[in-house]
């Protein structure tokens, strides 16, 4: 395990799961990188978990853990918890490629592109930058978006872009929860997100970009 320090969140690096001696906590902030953005072709290289602690522990996976069939039993443990709330932004590609690697459904999602879709109606900008910029007045680079993220070793430039990919996301929910409300559209929202899994069953049987609802 390695250990890093950016502003005031402790970055924990792991092997292929996270550590037994973890708790499970109420939410938790989910974000991945893959070798690409293919359901079908590209696999998960990084997966990011964002603790309210102020922890983030980021697990990077080896190729051959992924083809003969995971063993991360720590990582399963939590996101199959019906009672933990996952917070991502986009979840409709993060719940998929968790879905298909770990072979299991995820259930009570948060997401807060849907959500700021939903309450931030005067704007089309709805990326995890543009969130964070207004809501939190954090100004997040994205200059490692597209990376190797299957390389052997990970550069510390890689490292702090996939952990700033996720610790800003539980401030966001409270955030976005609050607006939901607001406007009330926090049922709305509940919806979209209970609809998350039928999506991606969709995604996966090919229907990503046909509408079934347009006449």
């Amino acid at each position: 395990m390695k250990t890093f320090k950016f502003g005031e969140s402790n970055i924990f690096l792991h092997s292929n799961d996270l550590p037994k001696s973890i708790k499970k906590p109420k939410s938790i902030a989910i974000d991945t990188e893959t070798t690409g953005l293919s359901l079908k072709r590209d696999r998960l290289c990084l997966a990011q978990f964002a603790f309210p602690n102020g922890e983030c522990h980021l697990v990077k996976f080896d190729a051959n853990i992924i083809k003969n069939g995971n063993k991360s039993k720590n990582i399963r443990n939590i996101i199959e918890d019906k009672k933990i709330v996952k917070v991502f932004h986009y979840a409709r590609f993060d719940v998929a490629i968790l879905n298909k690697f770990f072979s299991v459904k995820i259930a009570n999602i948060f997401c807060t592109k849907i959500a700021s879709k939903l309450v931030r109606t005067y704007t089309d900008k709805h990326g995890l930058k543009d969130l964070c910029r207004e809501l939190l007045n954090v100004d997040l680079n994205k200059s490692q978006q597209s990376s190797d993220w299957s390389a052997e070793t990970l550069s510390e430039s890689q490292i702090k872009y996939a952990s700033y990919d996720v610790i800003f996301l539980l401030k966001l929910k409270f955030i976005l929860e609050e607006m939901l409300k607001r406007e009330g559209r926090v049922e709305l929202a509940k919806s979209a997100f209970e609809f998350l899994p039928t999506r991606i069953e969709l995604d996966f049987l090919d229907w990503q970009d046909i509408d079934i609802f347009a006449h």
